[in-house]
């Protein structure tokens, strides 16, 4: 039986587009790796005691208590492309499991390349036990010889009692493929899920709306999206947060930059519960002519709870440039350095490794000129 293909097989021209979306061919800092490329599952492994990373259908296999996770955060009647993944009678994905009181030192990265297939499906299940610490780099691409295609993918995590779960999602998709990633998580008391996303390159159209469902007492939810759409570019982006328990709070951060293309930012903070408090803020630059249409919402239902937004689209200020220039740079060096800062977010509670991945993409996308 032939050996299964390997990251560090792949053309270098691929392995490239893997490095920028944060993924480690090596795994020098990595905890744990998975590897599938189209619906191949080609490598899965992990290196830290506590943290099992299985396939869905080994875990499945193993643990037939997973199954009681599977579609319980996403329902399988969504839209129709859950419909489309749960009709799979071959489910494909991978499932990481944080046994009670553990905590990678490393991120564990899970790769997904579209190479000659052109649809791509994956179902994950996250689930990070009572006290454990979970650290995730997902980095999604297209091979260079893919034209077109879809992706769709549906996460589920599950953060236990006083448990953190990290999620870092890096896209580099070509400029023909369309992305549907469904995911939403559930958060028990004192939990905390911080979900970054970074999409920097050109891209057809993705459309995703995670949905963060904070069940537990002092429960902490926070998105933060730093995002580019060039000219064709579709980017429907969004996240909700439901405020379910008492002191729970959550924080939707976005920075998005049009140079051509369309951008829709939503958010959607609900406080259901007394003691609660969200934040919902967008920013947007027009670089070059296209449209950023920020969509902020709350919602209280109850006395007691705290919730605010803001939102602002616009240019480079003039004299932000003239203010540079008169201290030595160029027009050109000026501009990069305010459009550097302005995507420049730093993430509460984020680990090194993993704000240095996300700074690494946004270095990239500059040196590109975006």
């Amino acid at each position: 039986m032939p050996e299964k293909l390997q990251m560090t097989d792949l053309p270098p021209e691929d392995r490239k587009r893997l490095a920028l979306t944060g993924l480690e061919v090596d795994m020098k800092n990595r905890s744990g790796s998975f590897f599938q490329k189209d619906q191949d599952v080609c490598h899965v492994t992990s290196d830290c005691d506590g943290i099992e990373f299985l396939t869905l259908g080994k875990a499945l296999e193993q643990y037939p208590w997973v199954k009681e996770y599977v579609w319980r955060a996403v329902s399988k009647d969504k839209d129709k492309f859950t419909r489309y993944v749960a009709a799979q009678k071959d489910p494909r994905g991978f499932v990481i499991i944080a046994k009670k009181g553990t905590r990678s030192v490393y991120p564990l990265q899970a790769c997904l390349l579209m190479s000659d297939s052109p649809v791509q499906h994956v179902h994950n299940i996250i689930i990070a036990e009572e006290g454990s610490e979970l650290h995730i780099i997902s980095g999604c691409t297209s091979a260079s010889a893919r034209n077109s295609g879809t992706h769709i993918g549906v996460t589920e995590f599950y953060v236990g009692k006083g448990a953190k779960v990290t999620s870092t999602m890096i896209h580099n998709w070509g400029k023909n493929i369309a992305v549907y990633p469904r995911s939403a998580s559930i958060v028990e008391e004192a939990g905390v899920f911080l979900s970054n996303y970074v999409c920097m390159e050109p891209v057809r159209k993705i459309q995703m709306s995670p949905v963060c469902h904070l069940m537990g007492e002092n429960a902490v939810g926070r998105f933060s999206s730093v995002v580019v759409a060039p000219p064709g570019s579709h980017l429907d982006l969004g996240s909700t947060v439901n405020l379910n328990a008492r002191g729970t709070s959550a924080e939707l951060l976005t920075r998005a930059i049009t140079t051509g293309g369309l951008i829709y930012s939503r958010g959607m903070i609900q406080g259901k519960v007394k003691g609660t408090r969200g934040h919902i803020e967008c920013k947007g630059l027009i670089l070059k002519d296209g449209i950023i249409h920020a969509i902020p919402e709350i919602r209280g239902e109850v006395v007691d709870t705290e919730l605010s937004h803001e939102a602002a689209v616009g240019k480079i200020a003039k004299d932000e440039i003239e203010y540079l220039m008169a201290r030595g740079l160029d027009e050109e060096t000026a501009t990069a350095t305010i459009i550097r800062g302005f995507l420049d977010v730093r993430v509460e509670g984020l680990p090194d490794v993993l704000q240095d991945q996300i700074n690494a993409a946004i270095d990239a996308a500059e040196k590109s000129g975006f």
